[in-house]
């Protein structure tokens, strides 16, 4: 009779162990699926997490009002190599080697722009606008200027 209670005991707990797993893994997947649906909401139709088109149109106007006297960052001489220019992607890490070749945002072009989120800042580097996470260098958005 003891060993019963025993092994009953340990079938109950069993089985609420197992339920309160598959609770938890299916409020994992709820949590999951509502971060998807809010990412996929944020971005925009090119996959872009940050700015949009309003912003990439006040960008390509503002490059050509200045063209004439473009910061350092934007000059044809800041052109970066093909190797450098493929790791300029949204979500990737700025390479170390451009991490001291980057130049802070003209105030009146950052005036255009959405203010950035906190630990970010936008800079310019190699013809691109960067949304950049200064504690990571992590790139959050970029948009390139034709040189």
């Amino acid at each position: 009779m003891r060993l019963e209670r025993w092994l009953t005991a340990i079938a109950v707990t069993s089985a609420l162990s197992a339920t309160l797993a598959l609770a938890q893994e299916d409020h994992g997947r709820d949590h999951d699926r509502d971060r998807d649906h809010y990412h996929a909401y944020d971005r925009d139709d090119h996959g872009h997490d940050f700015y949009h088109d309003e912003h990439r149109y006040a960008m390509r106007d503002w490059y050509q009002a200045h063209r004439e006297h473009l910061p350092p960052g934007l000059t044809e001489r800041d052109r970066l190599a093909p190797e450098f220019e493929r790791q300029i992607v949204v979500h990737g890490v700025l390479p170390v080697s451009l991490r001291g070749r980057f130049y802070p945002c003209p105030p009146d072009l950052e005036r255009q722009l959405p203010p950035p989120p906190p630990d970010c800042t936008h800079v310019l580097v190699g013809g691109h606008v960067l949304l950049l996470n200064r504690a990571n260098f992590q790139i959050v958005d970029v948009f390139h200027f034709e040189l």
